[in-house]
């Protein structure tokens, strides 16, 4: 056998000892890297939370409660005391009513003293002065339903201003506010004309020429 053939018979194996002593330092080698590398446990921590920072939470406390103002009280002014109105009493007069009965005189009461509303009052006498107005008194006021009238069935009332002198005679009538009949605003006026009388007026205790309005009512009895 050649010289070159037994050198790659007797080749030599490696010696255990001291693989497991290069393993041993390699290993060793190692976990002293991986020690002197690895990073302490605070550290680690910081450098995460600069990596991933935590969020802040804070509570914003709620807003206070809005208080209403208290309310105003608007007391209403004082009103200023009201004089009562002065009324004029005046006495009434009961106008006169003709119903259809039998052609003839009604016979009227004469009624209380006439109250007076003078225009305006004189201390000394005058013949020409003008006349007062004033509410009459009746001492007599015949009253009857024209015929004519009565059958036609006309009714109404005739407002007449008369004026009466001194004795209490009218002297002129008009009519101030018809019964919607001329017949009865004729028979009105002409039986004020003819048969009435009146109390006088009087101003300062003597007899004057008045002014009335004088209602004549025509009804119908049914």
């Amino acid at each position: 056998m050649s010289p070159a053939s037994l050198a790659v018979a007797h080749r030599t194996h490696p010696d255990p000892a001291r693989i497991a002593a290069i393993s041993a330092a390699i290993a060793l080698n190692l976990a002293v890297i991986m020690i002197a590398t690895r990073p302490s446990g605070p550290a680690f921590f910081h450098a995460i939370q600069r990596l991933n920072p935590i969020p802040t939470i804070s509570f914003i406390p709620p807003p206070e409660p809005v208080i209403p103002p208290p309310p105003v009280e608007v007391l209403p002014l004082p009103h200023p005391p009201v004089a009562p109105p002065v009324v004029h009493h005046q006495t009434p007069i009961s106008p006169p009513v003709a119903t259809p009965v039998a052609e003839g005189n009604i016979p009227v009461a004469p009624v209380t003293t006439p109250t007076l509303l003078p225009a305006g009052t004189t201390t000394s006498p005058a013949v020409d002065a003008a006349p007062v107005e004033a509410s009459l008194a009746y001492r007599s006021a015949p009253l009857h339903f024209p015929t004519r009238a009565l059958q036609q069935r006309m009714h109404g009332t005739v407002l007449l201003r008369v004026l009466v002198d001194e004795t209490g005679k009218p002297v002129q009538v008009t009519v101030e506010r018809g019964s919607g009949y001329l017949l009865l605003d004729r028979s009105a006026i002409q039986q004020v004309l003819d048969g009435w009388r009146f109390q006088p007026a009087m101003v300062d205790g003597r007899a004057v020429r008045a002014l009335a309005r004088v209602p004549v009512t025509f009804n119908l009895r049914e």
